[in-house]
């Protein structure tokens, strides 16, 4: 991530903080949620209604578009023949839409002969509450088709946009896109067989609070341990978590009793996913809600190995490489309607097992740097919870009214800690 000198300048001489998590928190002082927090200086990009016409989408950017309620929009990548590439789409409904069970977003690669290299979709499930939704496309250049250089699209449609429910409302969309070379020496071509599928138990412990951030490149950062945070219906919250080669992540997410009495059922009330490096999902758990306190867990995951991405499984093979992986809670917008606008007591229960070991030795860099490994900071950023995307980690410096030369002093120490490797993802 490039630090701004300027953020440095406003630390400074400020006397209060965008803490981590404030961009979700900004809009509710009226008791609704906030909105979601696209990154910041993602290139504005219009998708095509035609490949002959799509924008190109430069590895390691980061870009703002917008999908309407029927057809597809393109845009356009040049690779090489031995990267792998990764783009994710994240939908984002307006606000007030409505949307079915299946509605949601499919995200298709293919190259310049029309073979297919992958499809995704995503959809919003049984609580049918709008909100950010994400989809990866993928080339792989291991795969028999799509390993020639050259152009390749990304196209991108609604599921339903006449089913039962859902509007005709134009949605915006964030993309990323990613590059990961190819490894320097030959390594497995089949996902490991053998790997400790017990049920995890959920962590315990006293909980400690930390506030999700309104978007992935808000996402607060969490090791183990047990969290405590708010939750209103309608409001999505992330996190990022370090998970690196060799490592298995579980979590357990507990919502919180409601208090008001009132009896009822909201069907997939909590939503809970898991996104690997590259916003691929890997894995999510719904949790219904009679107004009592409920919890679901992820199913077991593998340890994060280069060779998954072998596996039929797609939850196996979307934890294919190191680096921060995201959590998305939502809570249903229909929560409200029965049990009040909240906020509710969210906890998760995050344990990552393993001692983290080497992964493969890479023949190049990826785009952005370092996106697929877990550094010092990453770890440090994580036990502190301070938000590296952007700037957010140093305009926090200045809660509290912080002096100017004590601003100076922690300064010079986060600006270590959040001199990460991200630029866009």
């Amino acid at each position: 991530m490039a630090v701004r000198v300027g953020a440095a300048a406003v630390m400074l001489g400020a006397t209060a903080a965008v803490v981590p998590g404030q961009a979700a928190a900004a809009g509710e002082a009226s008791g609704r949620p906030g909105p979601y927090a696209f990154a910041d200086g993602a290139q504005s990009v219009e998708g095509a209604r035609s490949t002959g016409d799509a924008a190109a989408l430069k590895p390691g950017g980061a870009y703002k578009s917008s999908l309407p309620s029927s057809g597809k929009v393109s845009y356009r990548l040049e690779l090489d023949a031995a990267s792998n590439a990764y783009v994710s789409v994240t939908a984002v409904p307006s606000p007030g839409s409505t949307v079915s069970v299946i509605d949601g977003i499919k995200v298709s690669v293919q190259d310049a002969e029309g073979n297919t290299c992958s499809v995704d979709t995503a959809s919003f499930g049984a609580s049918r509450s709008p909100h950010p939704i994400a989809a990866w496309g993928r080339r792989e250049t291991g795969r028999p088709l799509c390993q020639k250089a050259g152009a390749y699209f990304v196209t991108v449609e609604r599921v339903d946009p006449e089913g039962e429910g859902s509007s005709p409302d134009t949605w915006d969309l964030e993309l990323v896109a990613l590059t990961e070379p190819r490894t320097a020496k030959a390594g497995a071509t089949t996902a490991p067989e053998v790997w400790n599928s017990a049920t995890p138990q959920p962590l315990q412990g006293e909980s400690e609070r930390r506030k999700g951030g309104a978007g992935f490149t808000r996402a607060t950062p969490l090791d183990q341990g047990v969290w405590r945070d708010d939750i209103r219906p309608g409001q999505t919250l992330f996190y990022e978590v370090p998970v690196d080669w060799g490592q298995q992540v579980s979590v357990t997410a507990d919502l919180g009793s409601s208090g008001s009495g009132v009896t009822g059922y909201t069907s997939d009330a909590l939503h809970l996913a898991l996104y690997n490096p590259a916003r691929g999902q890997v894995a999510d758990v719904g949790v219904g809600y009679d107004g009592g306190q409920k919890s679901g867990s992820l199913p077991p995951l593998p340890p994060v190995d280069h060779a998954n991405r072998y596996a039929a499984a797609a939850q196996v093979s979307a934890l294919r490489f190191a680096g921060s992986h995201y959590l998305v809670a939502h809570l249903a917008e229909d929560v409200a309607d029965t049990f009040g606008d909240g906020p509710f007591a969210l906890t998760l229960r995050v344990r990552v097992s393993g001692e983290p070991r080497g992964g493969p030795e890479y023949a190049g860099e990826s785009e952005p740097k370092g996106v697929f490994e877990v550094s010092d900071q990453d770890r440090e950023a994580a036990a502190q919870g301070v938000a590296t995307g952007d700037d957010t980690a140093m305009r926090a410096l200045a809660v509290g009214g912080i002096g100017t030369g004590s601003a100076v002093l922690v300064g010079l120490g986060v600006w270590t800690v959040v001199a990460r490797r991200r630029n866009a993802a």
